[in-house]
């Protein structure tokens, strides 16, 4: 195994488990007191360890280890600074407890296509059931390099038909799918929105089928590293009407408006610690 260096705290367990892309898709599981995550990608597979705070990591595939590397430091945000973000977004005490409940819950940083395949699939789904999709999807779609199974690149899907993508479970999200496939294989540049501001990423992404304002900041604070990006469900809507608004409805535009003054440039990190928070504590 490989060691790497974490700033600050990092929890494997919270950061997989709090709906972020490697919720769909990686293999988490604790023994011996060692903490183990898998997952594939386009390129070749990794495996991360975790015992006593310290981080180790393996690769499979198309990765060397520098590039393996990169990819640990980059997916799991490692360079963040927990502690000066804990500083800029504790701003009230519903904010308080969900920090010291999920302590080390870092943003992750996936491959867009990875991530706007996962989000379009969690539209009207609950966790449980896109986990079988994506796997089921990796199954059907993903190149068999060295043994391993990678995760589906574009090209693959967009040359199936509908009939295939739908046999994954997919239900009535599979021309989305395939359209979003298709662009991404042939016409649309995933790499020009790094360089765009928030707005306009998010502008160009909702021009795509199937994805609306909550998918589009799922795919921008997920797959491009915009922690502007606020994405609103139902979870999120009623946390922050029963938290922030003493219970009374809000747009989605207001609740963005909301959350842009209260916690500027960091509107995903708070959005993600809330989410955590409201699902595992059963907030209704």
């Amino acid at each position: 195994m490989n060691p790497i260096s974490c700033n600050g705290a990092f929890n494997l367990k919270y950061t997989v488990e709090s709906g972020q892309p490697l919720t769909f898709h990686s293999q988490y599981s604790k023994r011996d007191n060692v903490e183990h995550l898998e997952y594939v990608t386009t390129k070749g597979k990794i495996e991360i360890r975790l015992s006593n705070s310290r981080l180790s990591y393996l690769s499979e595939g198309g990765y060397t280890r520098r590039s393996a590397g990169k990819e640990v430091m980059e997916r799991f945000g490692l360079r963040d600074d927990l502690q000066d973000i804990y500083k800029r977004i504790n701003t009230d005490p519903f904010m308080a407890k969900a920090i010291s409940e999920f302590r080390g819950l870092r943003i992750t940083q996936n491959d867009p296509w990875e991530t706007t395949l996962c989000f379009i699939m969690s539209q009207f789904n609950n966790i449980k059931r896109i986990k079988g999709i994506i796997q089921r999807m990796i199954g059907e779609f993903g190149y068999e390099f060295d043994g391993i199974r990678l995760f589906p690149a574009p090209e693959a899907i967009a040359a199936s038909d509908i009939a295939r993508i739908r046999s994954c479970g997919t239900g009535f999200r599979d021309k989305y799918i395939r359209s979003a496939a298709e662009q991404f294989a042939h016409s649309f540049n995933p790499e020009r929105l790094y360089g765009m501001k928030y707005e306009a990423a998010k502008e160009s992404l909702m021009e795509l089928d199937g994805i609306g304002d909550k998918v589009a900041d799922c795919i921008l604070l997920f797959g491009y590293g915009k922690k502007e990006a606020f994405p609103i469900d139902v979870w999120i809507k009623r946390v922050m009407e029963r938290t922030y608004f003493n219970g009374r409805k809000r747009s989605v535009q207001k609740i963005h408006e909301f959350a842009d003054l209260r916690w500027p440039g960091l509107q995903g990190y708070a959005q993600q610690y809330l989410f955590h928070y409201a699902r595992s504590r059963g907030i209704k």
